[in-house]
């Protein structure tokens, strides 16, 4: 049977594999690695030319899983995601074609450059892993994630993503720019190879992760980190520049997340540290600040920190760790 051990030893092989060509993204890596172990969708959202699309690519091939890469475009239309009726000559009637979305881990790349309408042909997909087309629904391999990527200093092209769509998404993540010594990694790394390609071995396949996933559901979680868990979402409920806070989706994010954390450290249970981690990758997204605060230059970031530093550590919880 396998054990948390066992998925901190492969998640630790996971890393290693995406780290061979994508360089200076240690903390986001492993956060959105947890994501997936969790059975969430990633949300990569920075400025063009840091890596997002080839952390992307590189995460999906040590999984194992079979991968589509989406390029959204304002002329993008739903059928274009989730696959459309076709008329088929030789029978004389409509088949169903599947898009790209039926696959194991979709890249959405750009994903804010294509309409709200297109976007929302997602929504479907990653909350109960099937489309509906016509009618008819149609179930998506297992397991399913989306991993996509956004830029979010230009306006000219793209659409802000709806509220419904960010909340899909159990975390957002930003990569940074690298460092001196990462980015003349990145380039000794692109002589080395001699070619514009990276490639990344599985470490994985699908039939593993789905195992692996297995696990997770079943670290412990004690009533106390539950708890703690509700208490940060409530508390951006109430704060008084927050306009819309986290709904219960993220509540739950929080916790599920924790456990795949936890998991990657060898960890059979939740510590409060877990979600103190988590918590602005998790919330930050979810929550519509007020006017006013925008104007005072405030970012949800620094509110869900402030929020953090507030809700009181579960006292039973700190007494066990």
């Amino acid at each position: 049977m396998t054990t948390s051990t066992e998925i901190a030893e492969a998640g630790d092989r996971i890393l290693a594999a995406v780290r061979t060509v994508v360089v200076g993204m240690d903390d986001p890596l492993e956060i959105a690695l947890a994501s997936i172990l969790a059975g969430g969708h990633v949300l990569f959202e920075d400025v063009p030319g840091l890596g997002k699309t080839l952390a992307a690519r590189s995460l999906a091939s040590a999984l194992g899983l079979s991968f589509r890469r989406l390029q959204c475009t304002p002329d993008m239309l739903p059928g274009d995601v989730t696959g459309s009726y076709v008329y088929a000559p030789d029978s004389s009637d409509f088949v169903f074609r599947p898009g790209p979305i039926f696959t194991g881990l979709l890249l959405a790349d750009e994903i804010n450059r294509t309409t709200p309408k297109t976007q929302s042909a997602m929504l479907e997909a990653m909350a109960e892993r099937q489309v509906t087309v016509e009618g008819n629904s149609f179930p998506l391999p297992a397991p399913f994630h989306v991993i996509a990527t956004s830029n979010p200093i230009e306006y000219e092209g793209t659409y802000a993503l709806p509220e419904a769509q960010l909340d899909r998404f159990m975390v957002r993540l930003s990569v940074g720019y690298p460092d001196v010594s990462g980015e003349a990694q990145i380039l000794q790394n692109r002589v080395s190879r001699r070619q514009e390609a990276a490639h990344v071995a599985a470490v994985i396949d699908a039939e593993r992760l789905v195992e692996l996933q297995a696990v997770v559901e079943a670290i412990h979680v004690d009533e106390d980190i539950a708890r703690y868990c509700v208490e940060i979402a409530r508390a951006t409920r109430t704060a008084s520049n927050v306009e819309v806070g986290a709904s219960p989706r993220g509540s739950l994010s929080l916790l599920l997340l924790g456990r795949a954390l936890a998991a990657l450290d060898g960890r059979d249970f939740v510590r409060p540290d877990d979600i103190k981690r988590i918590a602005v990758p998790v919330l930050a997204h979810r929550l519509t600040l007020t006017p006013q605060a925008w104007a005072q230059g405030a970012s949800a970031a620094d509110v869900v920190s402030a929020v953090v530093g507030q809700v009181p550590v579960p006292p039973t919880v700190k007494e066990r760790v």
